[in-house]
């Protein structure tokens, strides 16, 4: 079966309702496995690693991409919320603008960007700005924004 998703920034799964489905490729720039403040296991597996400021796919690839980057820009490497979630470069900007030309990149014409956004360090209208395609959908839940993208014919 030809897998029809990328994951690019896969974590440790937890938006996934099955986290092993076979119609994505997960990739992450790290593995990763620890014990959270909670007890709990958390572990970053992916089938890929790789930076989604370059992704290493052919272009139109991927009928839907799922993007969801670090959003933290305060927490130190030794915390929970970094192992968890990752932290953002002090270059965030044009990394995350080069990772949504990326994302569409490998997405085929008419494909499916889903993104996420945790408002905890930055708000989503500076993140807006990095991308010239405009969402179709916007959805907030608490700080939470999942932003949905329909790839443009060029």
């Amino acid at each position: 079966m030809k897998k029809q998703i990328l994951d690019v920034c896969c974590g440790g799964r937890m938006w996934w309702h099955n986290k092993e489905d076979a119609r994505a490729v997960y990739m992450d720039n790290r593995e990763l496995e620890c014990t959270l403040c909670d007890g709990r296991v958390f572990r970053v597996s992916p089938d890929v690693i790789g930076d989604f400021r370059n992704i290493p796919f052919p272009d139109e690839s991927f009928a839907m991409v799922l993007f969801d980057p670090p959003h933290l820009t305060h927490h130190g490497e030794k915390s929970w919320l970094f192992k968890k979630y990752g932290k953002l470069s002090k270059n965030w900007r044009e990394d995350l603008a080069q990772g949504f030309k990326e994302c569409f990149r490998v997405l085929k014409t008419g494909g499916t960007l889903i993104f996420k956004w945790s408002e905890i360090d930055i708000k989503l209208p500076d993140i807006l700005r990095l991308t010239v395609v405009q969402p179709v959908i916007l959805h907030k839940k608490q700080k939470t924004h999942f932003v949905i993208f329909l790839k443009p014919d060029n």
